[in-house]
């Protein structure tokens, strides 16, 4: 549970060797978040996050989890849960996927959205449960700014972020008056070991300033948070573009 002073005690992150959550995971460390579970693949990533947490203060576990592993994921979420109260989910997992490969690979676009849709709804919805039988709690989701319209050179990996979106909107709905909050972030281009060799967008960010946002919308119960904020009224007037301006503005930026 939070300290009297509001500040979070306990952190699970699924996807603890992404830079988003790691950055998220050393700055809720600096603060007085002292018990840290890292859930993700085996990795010396993985193992190094933990290492640096630990030089902080903090208490590290590392936990084997696979977002694609759908049938194993009560089996080890649920339990963590049952080991002490946690303050504070962050499902940070996801792969960017190669679009122009993708689309010639059927099976590899289904995996695209089978590791940032369909395995990020089955672990929210096993740690949603387990917040809400605890009775209080955040459940932080990493979605995207490609997640509010789809565009040529990412729909496949936009869609698996809208579809993702929309599910934490509507599962942060169901939880009022259980004492859990749902968070949505939508970070534009973070520069990042995920986009590592691709060209800048406008208003690009860093994970440090996602988790900025991540933990001053923590400490502000938003709903939403766009990273950097200004994206929010940019994408307000994208949205209501018509289709053929939308795509004039798209291929300007590409």
């Amino acid at each position: 549970m939070k300290d009297s002073l509001g500040s979070v005690q306990s952190l699970l992150v699924l996807g603890g060797g992404s830079d988003i959550a790691l950055a998220t995971a050393r700055k809720l460390a600096q603060d007085r978040t002292k018990r840290i579970i890292l859930a993700g693949r085996p990795s010396e990533r993985l193992d190094a996050g933990a290492d640096l947490l630990r030089g902080l203060g903090a208490e590290v576990r590392v936990v084997n989890f696979d977002a694609l592993e759908f049938g194993e994921h009560e089996k080890v979420l649920a339990p963590l849960f049952e080991e002490g109260d946690i303050d504070v989910v962050l499902l940070a997992f996801g792969v960017l996927g190669d679009q122009k490969t993708d689309e010639r690979d059927p099976l590899a676009a289904a995996k695209v959205v089978q590791s940032n849709y369909v395995g990020a709804v089955t672990s929210s919805l096993v740690v949603a449960e387990a917040l809400k039988k605890q009775g209080h709690g955040a459940l932080v989701v990493l979605s995207s700014v490609a997640a509010e319209r789809g565009r040529k050179d990412n729909f496949i990996y936009g869609s698996s972020k809208a579809g993702l979106d929309t599910f934490a909107q509507g599962l942060g709905d169901s939880l009022q008056g259980t004492g859990v909050h749902v968070m949505v972030v939508r970070p534009g281009f973070v520069d990042s070991k995920m986009t590592a060799g691709l060209p800048k967008a406008p208003m690009s960010t860093t994970p440090e300033a996602v988790a900025e946002g991540i933990v001053d919308g923590l400490r502000r119960e938003a709903d939403l948070v766009w990273v950097p904020a200004q994206l929010r009224y940019v994408f307000s007037g994208l949205r209501h573009l018509p289709r053929p301006a939308f795509r004039k503005v798209v291929d300007k930026q590409a």
